[in-house]
């Protein structure tokens, strides 16, 4: 009778497997981050247009009502926006035009930002949203 030593098996080798990206975090990124969508491009667009304030107004361009229009391309990498000063004469309109754009050239997805200074229809303190109005003593 011959014994036969059974040969050991190879190790299964591993199929190849993507490793997640690293946000600065050090946190992976789930995978809805990794894709994002039109939604979340324009919410980063939004949360960016929250950051700006006029200097002699203690809210945010957003909540002013100052932005008319956001719209992004078909492959969501070109955003165009318009918006509105809370006078045409506003001093400092230079400046928040300025940080309007930096602060949404900071968004990766976007290859190119326009920022469009428009005076129609004429901003009024109606357009400013509820918690604008609160924040200032309006109602």
């Amino acid at each position: 009778m011959t014994e036969t030593t059974p040969t050991p098996s190879a190790a299964p080798i591993p199929e190849a497997t993507t490793v997640p990206e690293v946000q600065a975090s050090g946190l992976p990124q789930s995978p809805t981050t990794m894709t994002p969508t039109r939604i979340d491009i324009e919410e980063k667009v939004i949360d960016m247009l929250r950051t700006v304030y006029d200097p002699e107004i203690p809210v945010n361009i957003y909540e002013l009502g100052l932005i008319y229009r956001i719209e992004l391309s078909d492959d969501c990498t070109q955003l165009d926006v318009d918006m509105t000063l809370t006078a045409p004469n506003c001093p400092a309109a230079d400046f928040i035009m300025e940080d309007v754009r930096q602060k949404l050239c900071t968004i990766t997805e976007l290859t190119t930002v326009n920022v469009n200074l428009v005076f129609e229809p004429e901003w009024t303190k109606d357009m400013m949203s509820e918690e604008a109005q609160l924040e200032l003593g309006l109602i």
